[in-house]
């Protein structure tokens, strides 16, 4: 295979005031040959990181077999309830960048390197092969979808979904996505997809579903997939534009996580998505195996023990203050959270918040996991219970109960586990989660 065949990637791993790092190896600075003990002198002179003049730093290794670099106290699992720090190491090159006044190390490397590490680093290394050839079909469809900037015309455009984002006095309508890195592809934290470099421990099965899957990828009509995934969809997959642009992708549609993928009620009624929320229905991702799981979630990530359904118990101060610090706006004292709008997973996009002082409608899903938590709440996918209203009407404490983990489009990483476990393989399960789509060889 001729390397000059496979796409390059570049990653933001970080963006901090300042950032420590190790060559472990021989590189080539700007041009220059560099050594780890040389490092000072090759640099010297060349930047003023002071946001004003600066030159581009631009590491490349000698020889991209065995050099390597470790960056210091990356943070991994930004806003999320496992946040930490770990240093990292990765193969490939490494470039600077001042972004906003800070230093923003870059890793430029191939596709098929940086799906190693996706894969490794989204799941267990040692998942099931079905499930590993699965991701990495989705990951490599998902960045090459972002690198080429694929975007579905305007006619595509869901009339009921929120337009462009808003920021009102009455209404906030926000979402995250790719678009809001301009000077690298992706990032790498779970807002992306999670790299940590050659950090976590690829395994030869790993290496056997790259090459197995080697440059496949979805394609719908065409054109490329933008091939989503979340932890747990909760039993129903939801549509792209109740999380993010109005934009709707036919491949991602609703569907039952099950072998009867057409057997699910209507979850935009509120009716129909209290009683989903508050049952557990069967469905692929319901599974409390501990040797599945352990497929899909890493030691942090095993620290989450119910997500398929799921509880949070705030007091009423507790709410009040959570909202005001998380928001930025003083509603007052909350008297109540109201749905307003839920997709078709029974995930909320619009959500009112209702104060003493005021109330505002927010969205889309993640807005209000982030306004509902010191971190992030598990999904959007939730009925609010109030208990012991008093004469004033507030209540003393409110209870969140919920499904899901993650936005729910697209692979549902759980369900994925328990299909491989039941003898599906990777092309099933690809085309469970991906409603008519193909896979096809694109190098």
């Amino acid at each position: 295979m001729d390397e000059k065949q496979i796409p390059q990637v570049s990653v933001g791993i970080m963006n901090e005031p300042q950032v420590a790092f190790v060559l472990n190896g021989a590189y080539r600075v700007n041009g220059a040959e560099c050594t780890g003990d040389q490092l000072a002198q090759c640099v010297e002179g060349m930047v003023e990181w002071n946001g004003n003049r600066y030159g581009e730093l631009m590491f490349e290794p000698a020889d991209p077999d065995t050099a390597s670099f470790t960056l210091k106290d990356v943070t991994i699992g930004v806003s999320f309830h496992w946040k930490r720090q770990e240093d990292q190491t990765f193969k490939g090159a490494l470039r600077f960048i001042v972004e906003d006044g800070k230093l923003t190390p870059i890793n430029v490397l191939s596709v098929e390197d940086y799906l190693l590490s996706v894969i490794s680093s989204e799941m267990s290394a040692n998942a099931s092969l079905e499930l590993l050839k699965a991701h990495a079909v989705i990951s490599r469809s998902w960045l090459l979808a972002q690198i080429h900037g694929i975007k579905p015309d305007s006619a595509d455009r869901n009339p009921d979904a929120p337009g462009e984002m808003m920021d009102t006095p009455e209404e906030l309508v926000k979402w995250w996505d790719r678009d809001d890195h301009v000077n690298f592809d992706v990032c790498a934290d779970d807002h992306c997809q999670r790299y940590q470099g050659i950090t976590r421990a690829t395994t030869p099965k790993v290496e056997q579903a790259i090459n197995a899957t080697w440059g496949e990828v979805l394609m719908h009509h065409g054109e490329l997939c933008d091939a989503r995934f979340s932890k747990s969809c909760g039993g129903v997959m939801e549509e792209f534009e109740n999380c993010w642009e109005p934009h709707h992708h036919d491949y991602l549609e609703a569907r039952r996580d099950s072998e009867n993928e057409e057997d699910f009620p209507d979850l935009t009624r509120e009716d129909n998505a209290a009683e989903w929320i508050l049952s557990s229905p069967s469905a692929f991702c319901n599974t409390t195996d501990p040797e599945i799981l352990s497929q899909v979630l890493n030691d942090y990530d095993q620290e989450t023990k119910d997500f398929y359904r799921w509880k949070v118990e705030y007091t009423q101060d507790e709410l009040t203050q959570l909202i005001h610090e998380r928001t930025g706006i003083d509603y007052g004292r909350i008297r109540d959270l109201q749905p307003v709008a839920r997709g078709t997973s029974g995930r909320l996009y619009r959500l009112r918040i209702v104060g003493e002082k005021r109330e505002r409608i927010i969205g889309k899903e993640l807005t209000i996991r982030y306004a509902l938590s010191p971190s992030c709440l598990y999904s959007s996918a939730f009925v609010v219970e109030k208990h012991d209203v008093g004469e004033d009407g507030y209540p003393a404490k409110f209870v969140l109960r919920g499904a899901g983990w993650g936005h729910g489009a697209g692979l549902c990483q759980i369900g994925a586990a328990v299909m491989g476990a039941k003898g599906y393989d990777y092309k099933q399960i690809l085309l469970h989660y991906f409603v008519g789509a193909s896979i096809e060889k694109r190098y």
